[in-house]
């Protein structure tokens, strides 16, 4: 029977245009309005976009200033070492090391290719955006246009924290691109690169948008999409099917050096946040709080009574840092910034990196099992500090056998130094505390949500534990401080 209904099968071409066709199969049994419903759209045609954006995408040149070797004077020995390196793939044997000749002629210097990007163009003054890492370093920056005319750019501002850099060239009229709105790109979204990879200008890559909101270790979200990008797109835009830019292709995943399958580009509302910056400023300025963070498991979250997985855990506190002066405190779990929630670590220094430097905001953390509202005053970002506790004598020990610990009292030195109100310090761990990772010299703070100020409220603590549970311990190593859960022994 399914071979007969296979070869009643007829193909119908909705049109040229659309490239594909809708498969109508009857069936016996299933009527003709069942299996009429539509399968495949058809793809997008680009042709329209490249026409309407591609004029205000640019290519950009580097190049540095390097000093020539005077006439007759011969190869240095560095640049005779790196000839024979690449010839031979080893550095040159025994060669003496040869004094400079007096009274030899300074060499003129020379702009040589440092390296090739892409760019678009902001503004129809000249404005032109583009990655902070395709100008860095650069002694010239060179703009051509899709009509071939070329410039030499100004380096208006960089910024290596987001990727985004402007440069500006002494021209009007010129052809600006739209920004689009971040918020509305889904996906599986198509959309379009416009760059020069390896050097080959006005190249145009199609696909979709395979994520949002991908944190990859860097300051910003970025938009994740399987669209064709290589060394030298970057910098370009990428554009919805509105025409519209919607981001700054800027990095690849790749194993070989070639593209993947996985592009990474900035999301067009930070970038502009930042452009905005470098434009009236030529710099960013960020704000700071002071706290080194890590993120929530789900089974810290769930021992300490906080529910879901949220927030940014708190592993150090700076020393006179705005956090330390709101009363912020190592394990405590920052919930909301701003009154805006903090869904996952890496939203907290995103809230905080674009809350102008002077602003007081509230903020909410979650401390022993109860959510505190703080306030706190932002200050400008800076260089992270860090400083090491100092080791003391420790006091008599005293063991905590169903957790598989030995304690001791904190010195009013050792408190002062790791800057806590009090604690025990671990001597030594074995069994359950081996196997969940503490060790010797942590400071442990709390017990289940129940600070510890001494030996013996550990011990109390304890004592009164739920054998057959989890137990989490707040400890303090370093400058950071996190939660381990452990199981007591029965």
């Amino acid at each position: 029977m399914l071979k007969m209904a296979l070869k009643k099968c007829a193909v119908s071409f909705v049109g040229a245009a659309t490239l594909l066709g809708a498969v109508a199969c009857w069936v016996p049994g299933v009527t003709m309005a069942q299996s009429a419903q539509p399968v495949v759209r058809g793809l997008p045609d680009f042709t329209e976009l490249v026409e309407q954006v591609g004029p205000s995408v640019v290519n950009i040149r580097t190049l540095e200033k390097v000093r020539a070797n005077a006439a007759g004077s011969g190869a240095t020995d560095e640049e005779m070492q790196e000839l024979f390196r690449r010839f031979f793939g080893m550095p040159l044997p025994n060669m003496p090391r040869q004094s400079p000749k007096p009274n030899r002629p300074q060499a003129p210097e020379e702009s040589q290719p440092r390296g090739v990007g892409s760019g678009f163009i902001l503004s129809s003054d000249g404005f032109i955006m583009t990655n902070a890492h395709v100008v860095e370093g650069a002694d010239e920056v060179m703009v051509t246009l899709t009509d071939k005319r070329e410039f030499k750019a100004r380096i208006v501002g960089a910024d290596k924290r987001s990727d985004v850099a402007v440069v500006k060239i002494q021209a009007s009229g010129l052809p600006a691109v739209k920004v689009g709105d971040v918020s509305r790109l889904k996906v599986g979204e198509w959309v379009m690169a416009i760059g020069s990879p390896f050097g080959l200008e006005n190249s145009v890559t199609a696909g979709i948008v395979s994520a949002k909101q991908r944190d990859t270790g860097e300051y910003l979200p970025f938009i994740q999409t399987d669209v064709a990008i290589n060394p030298g797109n970057s910098g370009g835009p990428l554009i919805n099917m509105r025409g519209e830019v919607v981001g700054i292709n800027s990095q690849i995943y790749s194993r070989s050096g070639g593209f993947m399958g996985i592009s990474f580009a900035i999301p067009m509302d930070e970038a502009v946040r930042v452009s905005e910056q470098l434009r009236s400023s030529g710099r960013v300025t960020r704000g700071r709080i002071g706290v080194q963070i890590a993120p929530v498991t789900k089974e810290v979250a769930e021992s300490i009574g906080l529910g879901k997985a949220q927030g940014a855990l708190v592993r150090g506190v700076e020393e006179g840092a705005p956090a330390d002066k709101a009363g912020i405190e190592a394990g405590d779990i920052i919930t909301k910034f701003d009154g805006k929630p903090i869904e996952k670590m890496a939203d907290l220094p995103r809230w905080v990196g674009n809350t102008k430097p002077g602003t007081r905001a509230p903020i909410t953390v979650f401390r022993r099992g109860s959510s505190k509202d703080l306030s706190i005053t932002v200050a400008e970002i800076e260089a992270d500090k860090t400083e090491a506790p100092a080791t003391e004598k420790k006091t008599a020990p005293t063991k905590a056998a169903t957790l598989g610990l030995v304690v001791s009292d904190l010195t009013a030195a050792q408190k002062k130094e790791s800057r806590v109100r009090g604690g025990v310090v671990v001597d030594s761990a074995s069994d359950a505390a081996a196997r969940a990772g503490i060790q010797e010299g942590d400071l442990i703070l709390a017990v289940a949500n129940m600070e510890v100020a001494s030996v013996k409220e550990f011990e109390s603590v304890v004592s009164k534990l739920d054998k057959s549970r989890p137990v989490s311990l707040l400890i303090r190593r370093g400058d950071g401080a996190q939660y381990v859960l452990i199981r007591p022994g029965k």
